[in-house]
């Protein structure tokens, strides 16, 4: 499940005077990041809710780069996470901060970088205005493209602002990009090498001397941001590069990867797919499987990568032929079953590139894959059963019916009572006990179905599809 960022009340000083009363100390972001960071690891805290498989390998190396107070830049196939895990950065800021209420770039009250604050705070005094940002809103992301512009990034004269009187050269007639809007925040740029090269140059200043430059303005504005980025590795040959100024300027490349091993890309999918039926978790190590197999494969090309988005699109679609099939038999709850897995290489075919030469064969080699996959997964499960009372069952006559439009009362209903049955469903977790009355019929049919496609898979009994119904026989 998703962690939700609780919101607590912001505290109550509304001017510099009360600011300055209540002890609140002035950080830097990276300080704020730092310590943080250090705190949440001394109490044992999870600095990093909702990131799976990066315990060991990925989390150690940015919680280095946190605390030497780097900028980063996360480099990995798509779909590995990784602006997930920048998301995840904004909770190491702290929950509520002070602004000069009416900034236009979030200034500290006890610090105005910009002409209109520096003359409000001569201004005001003590009385200055006080509001407070949640950390919620101090994280700015930008998906880099091509036609992206410095002043989306940095900021460009604004003509209003001149047309309202001001002169030309006042600097009060910028209008501040993403970057400087960002001040005492976390910037976020996608897919660093897709910003053109000219772009990128703008980010030189900003990483080093962490102020900007706008039209030959002279105005220095002393930012304050943690800049992060994402990039592919493939991108820096093909679409774009990251300039070597600018690779030089991040403090630490951390690389990503996918899910190392079944379980945790099971947990991952349960966790980020929004499942509109009950799909049992022997479904989705089968799909996990399937996902790791096609990263495998030499038929798929591997510089793209398969997303963790494709096994988990792929639950989806199970679970959604699922509740299909339960508005169309009336059977509740709606339960996933191995049939529905045949929907899976048909809609998802097209997430996947595959290598020159296997034009025609894509299906047929989801299909192959996904079915290796189910093998797999069923010996896992089921070592040490005998289903040779169930394959003697259906030798015997008692051919088994399912598909989209059959409940799983009709698939029950076509074996006889069998002992082996009981042993399946509780090995696959679907009843605890003896008695498969206490489960709905849709789980103990899923696990019947396992077993079948197991042996199907084995040679040990046969399968024939037609027309959307398939038929386990002798």
């Amino acid at each position: 499940m998703r962690t939700v960022d609780t919101v607590n009340d912001a505290p109550t000083a509304k001017t510099l005077a009360e600011l300055r009363a209540s002890g609140h100390r002035q950080r830097g972001v990276k300080e704020e990041i730092r310590e943080n960071l250090l705190a949440a690891l001394r109490d044992g805290r999870d600095a990093w809710p909702g990131i799976v498989g990066f315990d060991a390998t990925v989390l150690p190396q940015l919680e280095r780069a946190l605390i030497a107070g780097h900028d980063v830049v996360l480099l990995g196939e798509r779909g590995q996470g990784k602006t997930r895990l920048l998301r995840t950065l904004a909770g190491l800021l702290d929950e509520w901060t002070p602004v000069i209420d009416g900034s236009e770039l979030g200034e500290h009250p006890y610090e105005p970088i910009t002409p209109e604050s520096r003359r409000r705070a001569e201004e005001l005094g003590d009385d200055l205005p006080v509001a407070w940002r949640h950390r919620s809103e101090r994280y700015a992301e930008k998906l880099a493209t091509p036609d992206t512009s410095v002043g989306d990034l940095i900021g460009d004269v604004d003509p209003v602002k001149v047309a309202d009187g001001r002169s030309l050269g006042d600097p009060e007639t910028i209008h501040f990009g993403l970057v400087p809007r960002a001040h005492r925040g976390i910037v976020a740029v996608n897919e660093l090498p897709d910003l053109a090269e000219r772009i990128q140059v703008a980010l030189l200043n900003v990483m080093e001397e962490r102020d900007i430059q706008v039209r030959g303005y002279t105005l220095r504005l002393p930012l304050d941001v943690l800049l992060v980025a994402t990039a592919n590795p493939e991108d820096y040959t093909n679409r774009g590069r990251i300039i070597t100024p600018l690779k030089d300027r991040f403090g630490a490349e951390v690389r990503t990867h996918y899910p190392l091993d079944v379980g945790q890309e099971v947990t991952l999918v349960r966790q980020e797919a929004n499942l509109t039926a009950e799909v049992g978790d022997e479904l989705l190590e089968v799909l996990a499987r399937f996902v790791r197999n096609l990263r495998e494969s030499s038929a798929i090309d591997q510089r793209s990568g398969v997303s963790a988005r494709f096994a988990v699109a792929a639950a989806e679609t199970v679970a959604a032929s699922a509740l299909r099939r339960s508005a169309l038999t009336g059977e509740e709850p709606a339960v996933a079953r191995p049939v529905d897995l045949e929907s899976v290489p048909a809609v998802l075919r097209g997430k996947l590139e595959f290598e020159s030469g296997e034009e025609g064969r894509e299906t047929e080699h989801l299909t192959y894959l996904l079915r290796r996959s189910l093998a797999e997964t069923a010996r896992a499960h089921l070592a040490g059963i005998d289903l040779r009372p169930l394959v003697d069952a259906v030798a015997d006559g008692h051919l088994v019916a399912t598909g989209e439009r059959v409940p799983g009362a009709e698939v029950l209903a076509a074996l006889p009572e069998l002992p082996v049955l009981h042993e399946v469903a509780a090995r696959l977790r679907v009843t605890t006990g003896d008695s498969l009355a206490d489960a709905p019929a849709g789980r103990i049919a899923s696990a019947v179905e396992f077993a079948l496609e197991s042996l199907y898979l084995a040679r040990k009994v046969a399968k024939d599809a037609h027309d959307g119904e398939v038929v386990y026989g002798p």
